[in-house]
């Protein structure tokens, strides 16, 4: 048997306002997005948003449901809302940001593991790295080259 280590490298930023203007630009939007975000139960709103590779952006909130499984989480509906408004076009980054009314969330978010899936699905189907910008709902940044780098041992179409 041998020991395999997996390391993920990601630039981390003490604030919104060190990062380059196009993420903290980006990462402001899904701060906006979180105005649709519909969470009566968790009370815990997450809002994305994205950029094409022509400049667009698309947004989305994650929206609750008192039948849990069936949530939609902030980052899907984005990418969702990515191909359906701008087909054909390849997705550059992903903002992500929390906010919790009862308690503050200072760490960076991070998609949960279906999200993070999603994102490596539609890196392999662009051919092409995703750029994730995450912070909390204050705090530090977090910017990673691709979802590859936060989910290295992703399911891909290789498999099947």
């Amino acid at each position: 048997m041998k020991e395999i280590s997996l390391s993920t490298k990601l630039k981390a930023y003490d604030t919104a306002e060190e990062l380059p203007e196009t993420y903290r630009e980006l990462l402001e939007k899904a701060r906006n997005a979180l105005k649709e975000s519909y969470a009566p139960y968790s009370h815990f709103q997450v809002g994305a948003a994205i950029l094409m590779e022509d400049g667009n952006t698309a947004l989305g909130a994650n929206q609750e449901n008192a039948a849990y499984p069936m949530c939609l989480c902030a980052e899907r509906v984005a990418l969702s809302n990515a191909v359906m408004q701008f087909p054909g076009r390849a997705i550059r980054a992903i903002a992500i940001t929390v906010f919790n009314p009862a308690k503050a969330i200072t760490e960076p978010a991070a998609p949960c593991g279906s999200c993070r899936q999603a994102i490596c699905e539609t890196e392999a189907r662009q051919n092409a790295p995703i750029t994730l910008i995450l912070q909390g709902a204050e705090g530090p940044v977090y910017v990673a080259d691709s979802g590859k780098a936060i989910l290295p041992l992703s399911f891909h179409g290789g498999y099947l």
